[in-house]
């Protein structure tokens, strides 16, 4: 409060910069968002395009594999699961799920917008025969869309639909209640210093539970290599994702592995048209440790 110049006590309306920025953090969440991608498929050992076509079971490999991810990841207890509804992937969730620690039973969310990229034509067919075509139209193979297939623009629309329902469901659940609230306060904290620890040439530690410190919340999607490498791609690109140090453009946006893992930390804010992204960051891509002690690697 202050005094007038006749001598009588006033209050200060205007709030402190503490206050308003305590405010804002109030308004924010933090969550842990980990990408796995399907385990193997006799297709995938064949190298034949799968897209969205078809649909197909685990091989044998595949499920040692989605079994070693389970076990990879069996200590962090996640809150919210989103599948792919092809089955390869619904495959591998179930055994992710079945081997963890906390999550033994839930409820997965089966999600069309995670599907694989659509190969039109190309469907069923060698990899070859997508290179080929690619060749032949002058583009490169990443880039060539198949007659009937989707184009890249596209995917990456399926993926922004999808976070953009993620984003309001997790503001919307979380964010509603006061205890809810300032756990996501706190967690937004810990991003801005896990930011800056990896600024600072930290080695990284490579154990399964990185970039989860003083988060509360934990989503996993499962979903398809061509998908997965999309949503980094508009992750760190499109929406600014702060990278580990001295990581490599070309090992984050390579090829992810059957069952690699990415992570990202995201932390939203409310505004008056919905959720915003107030701050990423990618903890690691595309990682494999858990196959290290599998006889026949991907």
């Amino acid at each position: 409060m202050r005094h007038d110049v006749g001598g009588n006590v006033t209050h200060n309306c205007s709030r402190t910069k503490q206050e308003v920025v305590r405010e804002r953090l109030l308004k924010m969440f933090t969550f842990s968002l980990t990408f796995v991608r399907h385990g193997e498929t006799q297709y995938n050992r064949e190298k034949l395009l799968q897209g969205q076509g078809v649909d197909t079971l685990l091989s044998e490999t595949g499920v040692q594999q989605a079994e070693a991810a389970g076990q990879y990841l069996k200590d962090i207890a996640f809150t919210k699961v989103f599948v792919s509804n092809l089955q390869r992937a619904v495959q591998t969730a179930e055994i992710i799920l079945r081997n963890n620690s906390h999550c033994s039973g839930m409820e997965m969310v089966l999600e069309p917008l995670l599907r694989e990229r659509g190969f039109g034509v190309a469907e069923g067919r060698h990899k070859e025969y997508l290179k080929n075509m690619a060749n032949a139209a002058g583009q490169s193979c990443r880039d060539y869309t198949p007659p009937g297939g989707e184009t890249l623009d596209q995917v990456k629309l399926r993926f922004k639909k999808f976070l953009k329902a993620l984003f309001k469901q997790m503001l919307d659940e979380h964010l509603s209640s006061g205890p809810a609230a300032s756990s996501g306060a706190s967690a937004s904290g810990d991003v801005a210093q896990g930011t800056a620890a990896v600024a600072s040439n930290t080695p990284p530690r490579c154990s399964a539970d990185d970039g989860l410190q003083g988060v509360l919340v934990h989503t996993l999607v499962v979903s398809h290599g061509a998908y997965i490498r999309v949503a980094i791609w508009h992750l760190v690109e499109d929406l600014n994702c702060a990278l580990p140090a001295g990581a490599k453009m070309q090992q984050v946006f390579s090829p992810c592995p059957n069952t690699g893992i990415s992570r990202f930390i995201l932390t939203l804010s409310e505004s008056e048209s919905g959720p915003v992204l107030s701050a990423a960051r990618c903890v690691f891509t595309n990682r494999k440790d858990h196959l290290e002690n599998l006889a026949d690697g991907e």
